[in-house]
């Protein structure tokens, strides 16, 4: 079994707040992933491009989020709750988990 961290709950309640708030922006991200997938070759590269475009966008807001909250905190506890925050993006929403850690 798992030990929550001290983190759990704060992140969790922020991705609650993230899917309820930017849902449009997630349904848009996998329609556009299914148009990718459905895309012939003529046409791959731009939809994949449109496709990232939106990952990046949802990335960046849960970049901002993620900041937003660390900033709050010192040093050492920062970097706890950034890695906490950053593993259950991708358990959870892994289509924005890849750039999670650079932004």
């Amino acid at each position: 079994m798992r030990r929550r961290g001290r983190f759990d709950d704060v992140v969790s309640r922020q991705l609650d707040l993230f899917e309820r708030d930017h849902g449009d922006l997630i349904a848009e991200c996998e329609r556009a992933e299914r148009a990718y997938d459905r895309a012939g070759r003529e046409d791959a590269e731009e939809r994949y491009g449109e496709y990232a475009e939106l990952v990046e966008s949802g990335t960046d807001i849960l970049a901002s989020l993620r900041s937003t909250f660390r900033s709050t905190l010192d040093e050492e506890a920062g970097e706890e709750y950034e890695a906490a925050f950053n593993r259950a993006v991708a358990r959870r929403l892994p289509r924005f988990a890849l750039e999670i850690e650079d932004a």
